[in-house]
């Protein structure tokens, strides 16, 4: 195995940074065990949430099974729901090109690599929600770290010491197949088992040093972010050298092929609701990580009259957190809502029925299954007219947007980068700023026929076809 750790893209790294990768990945050997010489065999299992795009997921198993010929592997982990959101994106472009995609999530294993990245990833969840509760902490801790902690390059060589963990997952998985990841773990993990086909699909448009996993493709969405790891801008106290052009590519937003499809179409009727008075629908969405609460909390207070006078409809998918629909039903007592829980077939068809007939009141979304979970604020990005989210993963999606406060200093990129391509509004961090730019979005009814005639602009660009072109790339890369 490389050593990926002591040099980053021809730039050394300190002996004190080394010293404490190497004992960060002995400290996870040691809490929980050395499986460098286990033979995980796997096998596949379909995923029922994503049966149009024939998805299967990759499991541990007895015995091996083989992959078919025109396999793709979307590597990617659970963190909220960002990197399942753009992995499915991928399979869906995968699918429409051609290709059988296969579903890996290195976070759900039985395996040392696994319960390192499950640890890390609870204690980043904890943080982000206190983080919404504690401005000091946010402050001094928070903000700092996802701006400027996690862009050092020095913060890499730990990543990458730690991916080495995830190797034996890789041990029967056939390396010549074509691999986009969509976290750097997983990408760093394939470079290091040794995949010979592999693309890291950055999610951000701040450029970071935890985003770097030399040996792969790197694939942007943004210029932004394309000039900041050309040079690797701000990754260290003095110039870098950056990554070259045969491992870095602008492709574009990552979006699916079902939300591109029908795009036109799904514009035309978002301003022909609002042309015709009808209640303008509005889509929130409750992250993986649960952050956000005060804030989201508002903002339905705000909209419940607009609701009651038929200007707005509004839908909340709750993901897979009932506590957070019950802990809004405790702060509102007279609100009320239709409830789609655990019921994906008859909200599938709720959303379908929905699409060119009228709608109103608040519909709340709930899921246990994390695809049914995920997936529904997909369903629903086409029968909705304004989608109300924190500048992450959604804020490249083709849907007018409401930016609400970032969550994390690296989020706010995503807000600039909507807010210059027209698709969205400009970040609104506090309550009394997203009610006024609500008041204004719902009366105003110039704002959003606009946002939609820039989408159909930037379609026709190739603006969000960056699933398709890392699609396009693994599959070259293999040719």
């Amino acid at each position: 195995m490389e050593d990926k750790s002591s040099v980053i893209f021809g730039n050394p790294i300190d002996k004190k940074t080394i010293k404490s990768a190497n004992k960060s990945k002995k400290k996870y050997i040691k809490k929980y065990g050395d499986d460098s010489n286990c033979d995980y065999k796997i096998s596949f299992k379909p995923i029922d949430t994503l049966d149009f795009i024939d998805a299967s997921n990759i499991v541990f198993s007895n015995e091996n099974q083989e992959f078919e010929d025109n396999a793709l592997i979307v590597g990617n982990i659970r963190m909220g729901f960002g990197h399942y959101r753009i992995s499915i994106a991928m399979a869906s472009a995968a699918k429409a090109l051609g290709y059988k995609p296969y579903w890996l999530d290195l976070a759900s294993f039985d395996a040392t690599g696994s319960k390192m990245i499950r640890e890390q990833n609870n204690m980043y969840s904890l943080a982000s929600r206190i983080s919404q509760k504690s401005r000091l902490f946010n402050k001094l801790v928070w903000e700092p770290m996802n701006c400027e902690g996690f862009k050092k390059i020095t913060y890499n060589a730990k990543d990458q010491k730690n991916s080495e963990l995830l190797v034996p997952i890789f041990k029967n998985i056939d390396k010549n197949i074509p691999y986009i990841a969509t976290h750097v773990w997983p990408s760093q993990a394939a470079i290091h088992a040794g995949m010979k086909n592999v693309v890291n699909a950055i999610p951000d448009n701040w450029p970071m040093g935890l985003h770097l996993s030399e040996g792969a493709m790197h694939t942007v969405q943004t210029p932004f972010a394309y000039l900041g790891y050309k040079m690797l801008n701000g990754f260290a106290k003095t110039p870098l050298k950056g990554i070259p052009e045969d491992s870095l590519k602008m492709v574009g937003c990552f979006v699916d092929h079902e939300l591109l499809v029908d795009l036109e179409n799904d514009n035309k009727r978002r301003k022909e609701r609002i042309k015709n008075g009808k209640p303008i629908r509005i889509l929130m969405t409750v992250g993986g990580a649960g952050a956000g609460f005060d804030m989201f909390l508002a903002m339905v207070k705000h909209l419940i009259p607009y609701v009651k006078e038929k200007k707005v409809t509004l839908f909340i998918n709750f993901g897979d957190h009932l506590d957070v629909y019950n802990k809004m039903c405790n702060k509102i007592k007279d609100i009320k809502t239709t409830n789609y829980f655990n019921e994906y077939s008859k909200f599938k068809k709720f959303v379908s029925d929905i699409k060119d007939r009228d709608v109103d009141g608040i519909y709340a979304i709930c899921n246990e299954n994390i695809f049914e979970a995920v997936y529904s604020t997909n369903l629903l990005m086409p029968v909705s007219d304004l989608l109300v989210t924190k500048p992450s993963e959604l804020a490249y999606y083709p849907i007018p947007k409401l930016f609400m406060k970032h969550i994390g200093g690296h989020e706010v990129y995503g807000a600039i980068n909507g807010r210059e391509y027209g698709d969205s509004t400009f970040e609104c961090p506090t309550k009394k700023s997203i009610k006024e730019m609500l008041d204004r979005l719902i009366n105003d009814k110039e704002i959003i026929p606009h946002m939609c005639d820039e989408i159909d602009k930037l379609k026709k660009q190739g603006h969000y076809d960056g699933a398709y072109e890392c699609v396009k790339i693994a599959v070259g890369m293999k040719k």
